[in-house]
């Protein structure tokens, strides 16, 4: 069990989160997407070229902020120990999958609370889907899958996605000709680049410092009957949920809900892909970030794999739109699902049930 001054850690930072979330939405972020890793890592990929969906095109500052606020604290605190080497292929891979998965869907794993508390129902067969792609990673878990312990590495190792946070602020304020901007769409909509980055940061180090993790909640639960992280989340809830009915912006139901569709089939899978591929990861996507800025190598490669799948996703054909899942949407999730339980098989070795901590 959690100390109590652990817990409270949690809650302040779902509280923090949900607040923040409304904020950014009322400052210009999209509806509902005042937070979304996913979204925010698909508009970055946009803004670099990686795709040419010109609605989705901004570089997020909110994302640096999330990796620049997790090293500061970790460098602070003595937690900034460069690690990796963990099968960072099989890691590209199912980062790109899981992203795939979001973006069918249309949002990651905080969005889909942030959508919840604002009323859209889709969200909740999402959830199912998470919990359920969850409950299949971890069966893996138990029966012994690991991608192999991590070793120490350089310093410089550890500076690399902080460095590229610093790169990414700098074309977000130089914009430089080979930068893409949208006009349009969900990358036209933004908070002030100033409050977004102070906001980024102040999640990054209070996710660093409370360990924050959806996919790691459900998995605890699953599989020691911890219920700690998820605190966390629900926490998130509560002060959206709060911010969304004083604002006006609860809305429940199915149909008409902001950058969302009601392909019920695909949004449950869509997110049990997230889940599947989360557990196998050992974090959800802001925990990928998080751990990426705290140093990890192989979280850094998981981030470099989301940012590609985003680009794929739109090139391909393959991200939602609030029409629903496209075909090759749903070959892509399909195909996510058969390939990360072939990396599962593969790389699991009988042994006792164990826990991999996010």
């Amino acid at each position: 069990m959690f100390h109590r001054k652990g817990l409270f850690l949690l809650l302040m930072t779902g509280v923090v989160i949900g607040i923040v979330a409304i904020l950014l939405m009322t400052m210009g972020n999209p509806a509902n997407m005042g937070i979304c890793v996913a979204c925010f890592l698909r508009d970055t990929a946009g803004a670099l070229g990686l795709d040419r969906a010109a609605n989705v095109q901004y570089i997020r500052p909110e994302i640096s902020g999330f990796l620049l606020g997790a090293f500061v604290l970790a460098a602070g605190s003595g937690e900034f120990r460069p690690t990796g080497g963990s099968a960072p292929l099989l890691r590209f891979v199912i980062a790109m999958f899981i992203m795939l998965g979001a973006l069918v869907f249309l949002g990651c794993p905080l969005r889909m609370v942030l959508r919840l508390a604002a009323g859209d129902l889709n969200a909740l067969v999402g959830l199912a889907g998470f919990i359920a792609g969850i409950g299949g990673g971890s069966a893996f878990l138990n029966r012994g899958f690991s991608l192999g312990r991590a070793m120490e590495q350089p310093k410089s190792s550890g500076w690399v996605m902080p460095a590229v946070a610093v790169l990414l602020l700098v074309f977000l304020v130089v914009r430089p000709a080979y930068i893409h901007f949208s006009e349009t769409g969900p990358g036209a909509a933004h908070a002030p680049v100033g409050i977004a980055l102070v906001a980024g940061l102040v999640i990054g180090a209070l996710a660093q410092r409370s360990r924050m993790c959806m996919a790691g909640g459900v998995r605890d639960v699953m599989l020691i009957g911890n219920y700690n992280l998820l605190f966390g989340y629900g926490a998130v809830f509560v002060a959206a949920l709060v911010g969304n009915l004083a604002i006006g912006n609860f809305n429940p139901g199915f149909a008409g809900q902001p950058i969302a569709h009601s392909d019920f089939v695909w949004n449950f899978l869509g997110m049990a892909l997230v889940g599947y591929g989360s557990v196998l990861l050992g974090g959800c996507p802001l925990r990928q970030v998080i751990m990426a800025g705290e140093g990890n190598a192989d979280a850094g490669i998981s981030v470099v794999g989301m940012l590609i799948g985003a680009a794929v996703a739109h090139n391909f054909g393959i991200a939602a739109s609030p029409a629903g899942a496209p075909v090759n949407g749903q070959v892509a999730v399909v195909a996510g699902l058969v390939v990360l339980t072939a990396i599962a098989f593969a790389n699991t070795r009988k042994r006792k049930g164990t826990m991999v901590t996010a």
